[in-house]
């Protein structure tokens, strides 16, 4: 699966929470459906080989729980299905997350009958039909059977076998679920025979989701001018069992034949190639197709995939294999997909000779679905992709899509090998799958793009984001211990920063320390091992053991297992710091805001900690600190100017670095004599890891600022971005009328801003078609710009005020996208209500979620008063404002000039807000509003100016997160007197 994005345009928080609620009133009406579901389908078994529409269900009364002496006596041939909660049903297997080991998969022939039609898609519960014949082998006697099911009505359960000459049938007395744990229950008149084969003969029906991608899911999309509809599934993590029943863990494996029943103007995909098609009528005489599929090799129940859709197709042949990417018809007819077509034979051809294992399906189908909320899922023969990630549109061209679809490309098709061809034993372990899929997206990037900067690539698109969540006594460890797992949903909160971003980063530092031969020798023979099996992350240690055995050139200090468990089983990551006088070197946890005597005895253990580094520019052998404190004479500094050290080359260790004052100020006056001696990674690493140190109390916040003295010489793109992103934060921006930061700040900066900003502002202004392959400047120059203008850089307002006006005269001039969002923020700032009535325009005639969204933050960047009130005027009206993507009144909130406005026109119309937004948005407003406050005094203001809009329950809320903004800004602002007084002297 794709990981979570990191980048993008955010939603406010007051629309973030009215999800929130949404989804958890959905999520009760399911539960209230499911136990619907759950109750009495009295129907025969039958032999029949497929379904009709289901015969109507009679449901037992409600409330009615489990066995009970009150019932109707009932046959073998007549099960009962009841729901069953915790509190009536004995203590037994189904209390517990995992299956009992009792029966083994090996084989479903699964049917399912979805009742799409062309021309009644629209209609609100669309339901689909199924059977599904389960070949089992039992392993422990049992007269219980269970498996995993969810929101699934049942018409038919039987049991056959033994399977041998004789079939026989075993009685099957009553059928019930154990809804909290979604299982379903058989409970059989006879034990099965341990060694021996059944058949699991279930029909069943279930809802298709429209509101939610997963399970069956319904998406409607507008092609060719006309609206349509597809159906797609998403089965990982857990979610198989809503569309049949099954053993949904992944170490039970199993080959399917997958057959769909489709209306005849749908095509149907599924993991493997098409066997045959035959035609079907059903009870009302309707015709439909039913379309066969091949048998799957071994696999997972989260990786079966179909597709229904009306869509067309583009076509490559790779080493003998189709490749096939469908699309909307408009989409394929425009050429969208050709650039994700023309790359992924090549990936999957890289990825063979890499690993030397060939891909094992005959065909591969991508799809492009309208909306999937998981972004991609790499499902085997069947790979599935929001279109946003997958299709290249002609306005792509100046944004960082042709890398990112090059990115999730090689991440999913990684997964080919990595969770589809070897799979984790258990949830726990899902890092196998994503970290190492993560990882080799960039292998497989510089290979094909050998110029892209890697490591700075890595940094930014991996390690910055997840150094800065991760920390200790807070952090998950990557490999969970599977007693932690108490609920379904705990394996749906692994998809996360830890999974993708640390994961890939605990194979980027094992490739490290071993080296790249060495790494994909081991990788090779994990592979080859558990080839259509399962692995535990023990599995991969041990060949990786293996391959440091073979050979004596790379010595450790212990045991793989014993070195990357250090890093796996616990939360967090340590700090390095190196004294440059003596060589002494220590390592500690990091703490967010670390107390002055925290030590390590908060944190039970210490790391393995591989130390690659360089002297003076030069790379220097590996040591390791395999305690809490050692020293390196070698590490020592003298007294010349020439001499410095960084430790972590290339950031490929997952730590941060810290240094005494003479390394830091060794450092500072390197970068101001000659920046370039110190690489790309290594100046972006200086800025990361002093600012993150300074903010958490390991350093003071003056040795950070030291390190930017040099800047005029620096025209890396990146590490600009990451100065501004720690130099201008949020609290920075909202407060500049409290301090005199800001004067200092502009004229620190602007001096040293001017190099940077020729190179960026000639080429937008020249040729800006030179940015397209650029990935680095494309995710950094909306900071840059923004901060140029937020500066007051005369000639950045003068470029947003022309192109702007160019835009706004002749429309097809696009402003670049890389700094649009800047571009229309100062365009309306700088402007009068000319500018903003027309993007006001532009914003009631365009369909599209992201540009409305753009368009409403723009709006409120308005200077004017007047513009600020009759925006919010026409939000609380609905007109023009009818889509609900943005708060308009948090925008406002969040400038300087729309925080009083917004406050005094709360006054006299918060219920109409409330009325607009909910109640909530109004908590959240208070938090914007207030988000300067630093005495308790504009606390009590607050509370009595929002007294008659809250309820009590969050006024108590409110209070104590107020408190809480209250000491953050205390903090910052002696953070922000020291940082005034170094630029006082600086200056």
């Amino acid at each position: 699966m794709e990981p979570p994005s990191s980048s993008g345009f955010y939603v406010s928080r007051a629309v973030a929470l009215l999800l929130a609620g949404l989804a958890a009133a959905l999520l009760l009406a399911l539960a209230v459906l499911a136990s619907l579901y759950g109750h009495c389908a009295r129907v025969p078994p039958s032999d029949q080989r497929s379904l009709e529409v289901p015969n109507a269900v009679s449901f037992s009364p409600l409330g009615q729980e489990g066995p009970s002496s009150t019932q109707e006596p009932r046959t073998t041939s007549e099960p009962q299905v009841t729901a069953t909660s915790k509190d009536w049903r004995p203590p037994g297997p189904w209390d517990q997350l995992r299956l009992p080991p009792w029966l083994v998969p090996l084989h479903y022939d699964l049917e399912l009958w979805p009742r799409l039609q062309p021309d009644k898609f629209s209609v609100q519960l669309l339901r689909f039909s199924g059977r599904v014949n389960i070949t089992v082998r039992c392993a422990v006697s049992t007269k219980r059977l269970l498996l995993h099911s969810l929101f699934l009505d049942y018409d038919r359960a039987e049991v056959r076998g033994p399977l041998n000459d004789t079939v026989g049938r075993v009685p099957v007395h009553d059928v019930w679920f154990a809804m909290d744990t979604q299982y379903v229950v058989l409970e059989l008149g006879e034990a099965l025979q341990p060694g021996s084969r059944y058949e699991l003969h279930l029909s069943f029906s279930g809802p298709i989701f429209q509101e939610v991608r997963e399970g069956l899911f319904l998406n409607t999309y507008t092609d060719q001018g006309e609206r349509r509809a597809l159906l797609a599934s998403q089965m990982e993590p857990t979610f198989a069992r809503s569309v049949f029943p099954c053993f949904d863990e992944p170490a039970l494996k199993a080959t399917f034949n997958i057959t769909i029943i489709h209306h005849p103007s749908y095509v149907a995909l599924s993991n493997m190639p098409q066997r045959g098609q035959s035609e079907k009528e059903d009870v009302n005489g309707s015709k439909w197709t039913v379309t066969t599929f091949y048998t799957t090799p071994h696999m997972p129940t989260y990786l079966v995939a179909l597709a229904i859709c009306d869509y067309d197709h583009v076509s490559r042949t790779e080493r003998g294999k189709e490749i096939h990417i469908w699309a909307r018809k408009d989409a394929i007819a425009n050429g969208n997909a050709d650039f994700a077509l023309n790359i992924t034979g090549p990936i999957f051809s890289f990825l063979e000779d890499l690993f030397n294992i060939s891909y094992p399906l005959p065909k591969t189908d991508l799809i492009a679905l309208p909306v999937f909320d998981n972004h991609a899922m790499e499902n085997w023969g069947l790979l599935m992709f929001d279109e946003s990630l997958l299709l290249l549109l002609p306005s792509d061209q100046l944004t960082e899509k042709k890398t990112l679809i090059s990115y999730i490309l090689s991440h999913e098709i990684g997964h080919q090998w990595f969770g589809n061809l070897v799979t984790m034993n258990w949830w726990n372990n899902i890092w196998l799958n994503e970290g190492f899929a993560s990882y080799f997206e960039f292998g497989i990037i510089n290979y094909f793009n050998p110029k892209l900067p890697r490591n700075e690539v890595f940094f930014s698109n991996f390690l910055h984001g997840v150094l800065k969540e991760d920390h200790a006594l807070v952090s998950r460890a990557v490999s969970m211990k599977v007693e932690n797992f108490t609920e379904t949903s705990d394996i749906n909160e692994l998809f996360d920063l830890f999974t993708y971003n640390k994961g890939a980063s605990m194979a980027r530092m094992l490739s490290s320390f071993l080296n790249e031969h060495l790494f994909i020798s081991a990788l090779k023979s994990y592979l080859k091992m558990f080839s259509y099996s399962n692995a535990e992350q023990d599995d991969l240690w041990r060949h990786f053991q293996m391959a440091i055995d073979n050979q004596s050139e790379i010595l450790l200090p212990a045991t793989v297992k014993t070195i990357m468990d250090s890093w796996t089983h616990q939360g967090g990551f340590p700090v390095i710091t190196l004294n440059v006088s003596t060589g002494f070197m220590k390592q500690e946890p990091f703490y967010l805001g670390k107390a002055e005597n925290q030590t390590l005895q908060a944190h039970n253990d210490t790391w393995i900690v591989p130390i690659l580094w360089i002297k003076n520019g030069a790379p220097q052998s590996l040591v390791w600190l395999d305690k809490s404190s050692k020293v390196f004479p070698e590490m020592q500094v003298s007294d010349s100017d020439q001499d410095w050290v960084i430790l972590n080359l290339n950031m490929t260790g997952y730590y941060r670095v810290n240094y005494d004052k003479l390394g830091w100020k060794k450092l500072s006056q390197q970068l101001m004599k000659d920046p370039k001696a110190i690489p790309v990674i290594h100046r972006l690493q200086l800025i990361d890891d002093a600012f993150s140190l300074s903010k958490s109390n390991y350093i003071e916040i003056e040795t950070a600022l030291d390190l930017t003295k040099y800047l005029a010489e620096e025209d890396e793109i990146i590490v600009w971005y990451e100065v501004l992103v720690n130099l201008i934060t949020r609290d920075l921006v909202s407060d500049v009328n409290d301090y005199d930061t800001y004067p200092l700040l502009k004229k620190y900066l602007l001096k040293r801003l001017n190099s940077i900003w020729n190179i960026y502002s000639t080429i937008i202004r020249e040729n800006v078609a030179a940015l397209q392959d650029d990935y680095l400047a494309l995710i950094s120059l909306e900071k840059v710009f923004g901060a140029a203008c937020w500066l007051g850089l005369e000639d950045c307002l003068q470029l947003s005020r022309e192109l702007f006006r160019k835009w706004m005269n002749h429309p097809e001039n696009e402003i670049p996208y890389p700094i649009k969002n800047v571009i229309l923020c100062y365009g309306v700032a700088l402007g009068s209500d000319k500018e903003w009535d027309f993007l006001l325009n532009v914003y009631i005639n365009t369909t599209k979620e992201e540009e409305r969204i753009q368009l409403a933050y723009a709006m409120s960047c308005s200077k004017d008063p007047w513009i600020l009130n009759r925006y919010m005027e026409y939000a609380i009206t609905t007109f023009p404002f009818t889509f609900n993507e943005t708060n308009v009144m948090e925008a406002v909130a969040a400038s300087e000039v729309g925080r009083y406005i917004a406050k005094d026109f709360l006054i006299n119309n918060w219920q109409a807000v409330i009325e607009r937004y909910g109640t909530q948005s109004l908590v959240t407003l208070m938090y914007v509003i207030g988000r300067t406050i630093s005495t308790d005094l504009q606390i009590m203001e607050l509370q009595q100016f929002f007294s008659n809009m809250l309820e009590e329950h969050q006024r108590i809320t409110v209070h104590a997160k107020l408190q809480t903004i209250k000491n953050e800004n205390l903090k910052n602002k002696k953070q922000s007197a020291r940082i005034a007084q170094w630029l006082r002297k600086n200056t």
